[in-house]
């Protein structure tokens, strides 16, 4: 979605709140002074006042990132993904962050939030209230804001091969599988690419290289389906000294994974499928 998407303008709630209206939207113009003060009014009945304390960069206004505030009357079941939009869209609209579905599946809002990774729009405020700490993910350049080069990421991903080997002649109808051959790799099959495993793993802050965990998921999904006859490729290829044998087992990434998926043990099982050449 673009950065430019255009709000909603929010209806009237109490007539003792401090509203929004089309002349409160944020208009383009110079970037404002880091820290200045936004007005808000007090949030109305059975709405909760939160605090958003985001790590802002911007290399147009200074070098150096800088910590910027904004308080905001959400209601407790809105995501905070939600309390973004109100930040940029009525309190400042220099403000860069990504998203798109808001439900969890596209996995573009992984961002640092209280210092765990999760995505943005599966986070209820009632769970972050009364104040919030938010960061772009860490282990990727920071390009501004909570927006981060994903390159790297999807580098690691490429290397993976991550579409189905088959030389075989196309049958009539697809490929089947039994239950069990699907269940062999069903829940790697979950991902959807947020890099909120890979960016928690401290091994892929710190090497530069190591695949990372999100790239071993996906190679996982294809090296144990039984239509597939690349596994011998990707396998040589997470032997490597950047591949599979980095993971140190910290668990940073099955905790991090929005979909739940148990990246540890996938990691695992493609080490044994190493070690014993045995899928």
């Amino acid at each position: 979605m673009s950065d430019e998407f255009a709000p909603p303008l929010e209806p009237s709630r109490s007539e003792d709140v401090e509203l929004w209206d089309e002349s409160t939207l944020w208009e383009e113009g110079p970037p404002r002074e880091p820290g200045a003060p936004r007005r808000v009014g007090p949030p109305a009945p059975g709405q909760v006042r939160l605090t958003l304390r985001i790590r802002r960069y911007n290399r147009e206004v200074r070098q150096d990132p800088w910590w910027d505030e904004f308080a905001v009357n959400m209601e407790p079941t809105d995501r905070l993904l939600d309390a973004l939009h109100v930040v940029k869209w009525y309190h400042d609209g220099s403000l860069s962050l990504r998203r798109s579905c808001a439900h969890g599946i596209c996995g573009s809002d992984a961002m640092l939030i209280n210092g765990r990774n999760a995505l943005a729009c599966k986070i209820l405020v009632r769970d972050v209230a009364p104040k919030v700490t938010v960061e772009p993910i860490r282990g990727l350049p920071v390009v501004k804001d909570l927006i981060v080069d994903m390159d790297p990421f999807f580098q690691g991903y490429e290397r993976m091969l991550p579409y189905l080997i088959n030389d075989e002649e196309p049958p009539d109808r697809e490929r089947r599988q039994s239950p069990e051959e699907r269940e062999r790799y069903d829940d790697t099959t979950k991902c959807i690419l947020c890099a909120a495993c890979t960016t928690s793993c401290p091994i892929f802050w710190g090497d530069g290289e190591y695949v990372g965990p999100a790239a071993i998921v996906n190679a996982h999904r294809f090296i144990f389906d039984s239509r597939d006859q690349g596994a011998g490729e990707r396998l040589d290829v997470l032997a490597d000294r950047t591949g599979v044998f980095r993971c140190r087992t910290t668990f940073n990434c099955t905790d991090a994974c929005p979909r739940g998926i148990k990246v540890t043990k996938a990691i695992q099982e493609v080490k044994r499928a190493i070690m014993f050449d045995r899928l």
